[in-house]
């Protein structure tokens, strides 16, 4: 049987932590100068290596971090700190760059990873694989894993309709805001890192 509270809890906490509504600013931000195909391109592609990301550490997370010796905290700090300069190349406007439009896949990084599949999303999901009983379990994770992956191409891929609708201008205000939001994400995710620590400690 299907287990209904599994995939709604795990929706749930995937849904806040990766933040369609707060992502589709970030998106447009770094995806304005190119052609509507390539944006609807991007779209597929973040959240494609989003999904990858998170089914590699869903299946062999804990594995790989032991691995490498890799602690949850340095994860999150490593990717407050990735996501902190793509925030102030946003807010100096460093992303206007014709170089930085034609040559750099944001898709990749920072939307696919840290972005989307960051460490908050990669440990929730670690987690509610090793928790999940029995094969129900497992395939309301994983549906609920699918789910939030649609909703997330949805949101970005219909998203791009705001743009032609505010105009260069409003791109603009937008990547200065999704510049702002994006710094606060990052200390945000460097502060809980540290703070994991210390609590260690």
């Amino acid at each position: 049987m299907f287990d209904f509270a599994v995939f709604g809890s795990l929706f749930l906490t995937l849904f806040v932590i990766m933040d369609p509504p707060g992502i589709t600013p970030i998106f447009l931000a770094l995806t304005s100068g190119r052609p509507v195909k390539v944006q609807r391109a991007m779209a597929w592609q973040a959240v494609a290596v989003a999904f990858g990301v998170i089914a590699v550490f869903g299946l062999l997370g804990q594995q790989i971090l032991d691995y490498l010796h890799v602690s949850v905290p340095a994860l999150m700090i490593a990717g407050g700190l990735l996501l902190l300069l793509i925030a102030l190349d946003l807010l100096t406007g460093k992303t206007d760059e014709p170089q930085q439009t034609k040559d750099v896949n944001v898709a990749l990084v920072p939307l696919g990873m840290p972005l989307l599949a960051g460490p908050g999303a990669i440990v929730s999901v670690i987690l509610a694989v090793r928790h999940a009983d029995g094969v129900s379990g497992q395939l309301s994770v994983w549906a609920a894993i699918l789910a939030m992956h649609l909703v997330l191409w949805l949101t970005m891929r219909y998203s791009l309709v705001i743009i032609r609708v505010i105009k260069d201008g409003g791109v603009v205000l937008v990547t200065r805001l999704a510049g702002m939001m994006l710094s606060a994400i990052a200390v945000q995710q460097i502060i809980n890192g540290i703070t994991q620590v210390i609590r260690a400690g």
